[in-house]
């Protein structure tokens, strides 16, 4: 029995591996994961392709598609440009379903494309480390509009690179503006125990408690959860002046609109990731004393931007998001970066390290929202954070604040 059970097992396993070739093949991989060499490197035109990942399904798929959106066109607006220096410019967008686990094999399946130069995303900084282990191994660079947590970037990969801000630099700007603006003097912070949540929520923490204020509480609670009453039991019993939520708009509404209907009037205080429409669909009128820290500026602020963001609104029937416009620039820093590989390559398909290695260079260039400038981590020297107060039935809040990293 033994025997024909082992043989039963070798025999699904190998099944198991025929179907992930098949799978593999089927979505463009054409077998195992190439080196750049297998890439079409030095070749004369062709086509090039650049993916993005994000949550295009499930709880954060707002702010998942304004990137995909905002990726789409810029791949288009540089479609022509590209087609002059004789390449076929696409997009091919993925779903990680803000899941760890879906991003990793998105990856392989990216890695797997000799065509792909590029990745725009994550939206989830807990998505976009395991997964930018595979692109550092095969040398694909990444451009995120919206990672903040200190640990992206930290690890020293060549290929990792982001537009926004830390998380050790958001933490503290909203600390500061809780404490010294709003007279926040006893806070209770919530996170959703991911490596964004936690991350923001720690910094946060950290820099409220040096300016005096105290922690009168820190729960986690768990993403996909839908009643919160047992943490907002603790927050009634503390009796805080704020409460600060790391994590994102799908629990952060819940939270706010079932913290309201306990009576809790305190002001509310989070991150970017409330930075969402849905935010304030999800937490109704009980939207109002919420504020927020965004690494995303208002877009339409300048005269560039409003008419950016009337093109976007007018090709997709649908207004901008935060990272609508972050979604663009990165897009677009990465096709700066393709096109400048291009010609230093003499006019030729480059390499995925020589792409790689062009991203990181890139030093002054001015988008339609931000102006990026790598250091040598990977992170964006011009970044910024700014501060929104949530008014109810609008999106977006009101920009009440602009902070430069000292």
């Amino acid at each position: 029995m033994e025997r024909i059970r082992n043989r039963s097992l070798r025999i699904r396993s190998s099944l198991a591996v025929a179907m992930v070739a098949f799978l593999v093949t089927a979505c463009g991989g054409g077998g195992a994961s190439p080196s750049s060499s297998d890439s079409g490197a030095g070749a004369s035109g062709g086509v090039i392709k650049i993916a993005t990942q994000s949550p295009l399904s499930g709880g954060n798929a707002t702010l998942g598609e304004a990137i995909k959106l905002g990726a789409q066109m810029a791949v288009e607006d540089r479609a022509e440009d590209f087609k002059k220096l004789g390449f076929t410019l696409q997009l091919v967008p993925y779903d990680d379903q803000a899941d760890p686990k879906k991003g990793v094999a998105n990856a392989q399946m990216i890695v797997a494309d000799p065509d792909i130069l590029g990745v725009v995303g994550h939206l989830n900084s807990g998505v976009a480390i395991p997964s930018s282990e595979v692109y550092e191994k095969y040398s694909i660079p990444m451009v995120s509009p919206s990672n903040t947590a200190t640990q992206v970037t930290d690890r020293g990969l060549k290929t990792v690179n982001r537009i926004c801000a830390r998380d050790d630099f958001q933490g503290p700007a909203g600390a500061k503006f809780a404490v010294q603006q709003l007279g926040a003097k006893k806070i209770f912070v919530i996170q959703d125990k991911t490596a964004y949540g936690q991350g923001l929520a720690d910094a946060f923490r950290d820099a409220a408690q040096k300016l005096g204020a105290e922690i009168v509480g820190y729960e986690g609670i768990t993403v996909g959860e839908k009643d919160f009453n047992g943490v907002l039991n603790q927050v009634k019993a503390k009796n805080p002046d704020l409460i600060y939520y790391g994590g994102t708009y799908a629990e952060g509404g819940l939270i706010v609109k079932q913290a309201r209907d306990k009576g809790l009037n305190m002001k509310f205080m989070g991150g970017d990731a409330l930075d969402s429409s849905s935010m304030v669909e999800i937490a109704g009128p009980a939207i109002v004393d919420t504020y927020y820290t965004s690494i995303a500026a208002d877009v339409t602020k300048t005269d560039q931007g409003k008419q950016w963001a009337q093109r976007y609104e007018q090709k997709f029937g649908k207004k901008v998001e935060s990272y609508s416009s972050y979604g663009y620039d990165s897009a677009m820093v990465l096709l700066k970066a393709v096109e400048n590989a291009i010609r230093a390559n003499g006019g030729k398909k480059p390499s995925r390290e020589q792409v790689r290695d062009a991203v990181r260079a890139i030093q002054d260039y001015k988008g339609v929202v931000t102006e990026v400038g790598f250091d040598n981590k990977g992170d964006n020297k011009y970044a910024k954070v700014y501060v929104y107060q949530f008014e109810p039935g609008q999106y977006p809040g009101k920009q009440i604040g602009e902070l430069t990293k000292e």
